[in-house]
C-alpha cells in the first residue's frame, strides 16, 4: 500500500500504550472535524480507528498511524493508515467474517470497521505485519 504523493499528511502517532489509543482516536476525530465531516462521519471514522488500534495493541503490541487527506477516487477524503509488524493475519477472509474471533474479541473488529466507512483496505502477511487503510469521504 502507497501513499498518494498528492495527499497531504496531517499527522502520524507510534502506538505503543493503551493511552497512545485515546490519543490517537482524539487525534483523528480531530482532523476529521477540521475537515468539517458531521458529527456522524465523525463518529463512524474514529470508531473504526478504534477498532484497528485495538487489534494492533492486542494482536502486534503496537504499531504507527499515520492520517492523510487528499483525493481518492476524484473525491476529498480522510485517509488513515494503521501498520504493524506483528505476525500478521493467516486468513484475511476468516479474519474479514462477522463473528469470527482469534480468542480475544467479540469478532466485529475488522468487520465493523470495514462497514464504518466508505474504502477498506488490508494487507498482511504472516511474520511481518499488517497495514489497514480506511477512507472516510468528506
Amino acid at each position: 500500500m502507497t501513499s498518494d504523493k498528492n495527499w497531504e499528511e496531517l499527522g502520524r502517532k507510534n502506538l505503543e500504550s493503551e493511552n497512545d489509543i485515546v490519543m490517537a482516536r482524539q487525534l483523528v476525530r480531530h482532523y476529521a472535524k477540521q475537515l468539517r465531516m458531521g458529527i456522524v462521519d465523525q463518529t463512524r471514522v474514529t470508531t473504526a480507528v478504534s477498532e484497528l488500534l485495538r487489534n494492533m495493541y492486542n494482536y502486534a503490541g503496537g504499531g504507527e498511524i499515520k492520517i492523510f487527506s487528499g483525493l481518492v477516487d476524484e473525491k476529498d477524503a480522510l485517509i488513515i493508515t494503521c501498520s504493524d509488524s506483528g505476525p500478521g493475519i493467516e486468513d484475511l477472509e476468516l479474519a474479514m467474517s462477522d463473528g469470527y474471533t482469534s480468542g480475544m474479541g467479540m469478532g466485529y473488529g475488522l468487520p465493523g470497521a470495514k462497514r464504518l466507512v466508505d474504502r477498506f483496505e488490508i494487507q498482511s502477511k504472516v511474520n511481518v505485519g499488517t497495514t489497514v487503510r480506511i477512507i472516510k469521504w468528506r
